[in-house]
């Protein structure tokens, strides 16, 4: 089992936004900074999350939640906001593409907006996606990318890539302190089972004795860090000085074939799954991987638990969801 994370180093409370706080990664997030001691607002028009992440959290005292879309501006007092809003994973993105952009777009332009409105640090939560299919690997922050900007991942890679634009447009024109994390692939208890995303996709079969659906012949790689220590690093970076703003790896340089992650949790499960080969999407990335030597020098940040071990809690996780 995974021990509960070391308390983060007291500091004194703030106002806290999270856009997107309802989801997978905003839901751990929001936990954090409120054993923290912070109060926090939570936006989120539960596109692509659930109210079941934050159910708990409705009598806390320090806790509010509000139904909102970021594409329509906001009128609050915060001092830090972590703009983590917009749909992550293929399947939702994909669902509406021309939303995805919006809130990429429009979104982090009302989050800017109100960020300098109120004087508060902002955060964005982008994305390894910015890469594209890397032609350099690992990727480093100062890569520029591979990314197809008319096919069917674009409304996102470029949506995000839109966003880091407009963050350090904001920072330089209107000196706005900013800061910019690119989000490798996460995993943990919280996520969607219905995500699309690789690890959900295969416990879910798994434990539904289901054949591992694995795209193209299996041998392209992720990295694959756990929320826990995502979290970690995403508050490190808020917490760095003015002059840090990213962008800033943060993930799990431990790389894994397709066939590995399939040939591990069909273990941790227990179950008798065999593996059914499909066409690979369009434009998925063959490889990735993160440098993330910047965040360990910077942040002194990097990830402490290792894929088997965060494995255990996400298949326990999930094996709730079958049973309810």
């Amino acid at each position: 089992m995974i021990p509960n994370p070391a308390p983060d180093v007291p500091s004194p409370p703030k106002r806290v936004l999270v856009t997107g706080g309802a989801g997978f990664i905003g839901s751990h997030l929001t936990r954090r900074l409120l054993d923290q001691g912070h109060d926090v607002l939570v936006v989120d028009n539960f596109y692509s999350s659930t109210r079941a992440n934050v159910y708990d959290l409705l009598d806390e005292p320090r806790f509010e939640l509000m139904r909102h879309d970021v594409t329509f501006p906001l009128y609050v007092e915060v001092d830090e906001i972590f703009h983590l809003a917009c749909p992550a994973s293929p399947v939702f993105y994909q669902r509406d593409p021309v939303m995805t952009t919006k809130t990429c777009v429009h979104g982090t332009i009302n989050m800017l907006g109100l960020a300098k409105r109120t004087g508060a640090k902002i955060l964005l939560a982008s994305t390894s996606e910015v890469y594209g299919d890397p032609a350099v690997h690992p990727q480093e922050e100062s890569y520029w990318g591979n990314v197809n900007p008319i096919g069917l991942r674009s409304c996102y890679d470029e949506g995000k890539r839109c966003a880091e634009t407009l963050f350090f447009d904001y920072h330089r024109q209107h000196d706005l302190p900013i800061k910019v994390a690119r989000i490798f692939n996460t995993y943990g208890p919280n996520m969607m089972p219905n995500d699309g995303r690789v690890v959900s996709n295969f416990i879910m079969q798994a434990l539904n004795g289901d054949d591992l659906t694995v795209f193209g012949d299996g041998e392209q790689t992720r990295s694959f860090c756990y929320v826990d220590d995502l979290v970690t690093g995403l508050i490190a970076l808020m917490d760095s000085p003015r002059e840090v703003t990213g962008p800033i790896n943060l993930g799990n340089p431990g790389e894994f074939t397709m066939l590995e992650l399939a040939a591990k949790i069909i273990e941790l499960v227990g179950s008798g799954s065999k593996l059914v080969h499909e066409q690979l999407p369009t434009d998925d990335p063959v490889r990735r991987r993160p440098d993330i030597e910047q965040a360990r020098r910077v942040l002194g940040w990097s990830p402490t638990i290792a894929l088997d071990e965060g494995l255990e809690p996400t298949v326990e996780y999930f094996r709730r969801l079958v049973k309810a």
